[in-house]
């Protein structure tokens, strides 16, 4: 059987929170994106995503922070951090693009 969206991403989301945030990105600004709130914003994209579908507000909020990790992944010089940002990046493409199926 496979697994469907809604349980792979809440899969990737059980994983996301077992992972530490990188100490070092704590008040770091990238490319003009404060890290701990690219996070933050990211990561209630994806909660409310687990709830339901994404409304208007927050499908504009994910995109946003989806677009910023884009600008953000190719300044970040550690590995680890760098896989934590595209683990999110993921997540939250998974989670609007759940939102565009249950959208139609």
């Amino acid at each position: 059987m496979s697994e469907s969206g809604l349980e792979r991403l809440s899969r990737m989301w059980e994983e996301h929170m077992r992972a530490p945030f990188p100490p070092h990105m704590r008040g770091r600004e990238i490319e003009g994106e404060d890290m701990v709130l690219l996070d933050s914003y990211t990561a209630g994209g994806v909660v409310s995503s687990l709830s339901g579908p994404l409304d208007g507000k927050r499908r504009e909020i994910l995109l946003g922070c989806l677009a910023a990790i884009e600008k953000v992944l190719p300044s970040i010089d550690d590995d680890g951090a760098s896989e934590y940002y595209k683990h999110l990046r993921d997540m939250a493409a998974l989670a609007v693009e759940l939102g565009n199926a249950n959208a139609r």
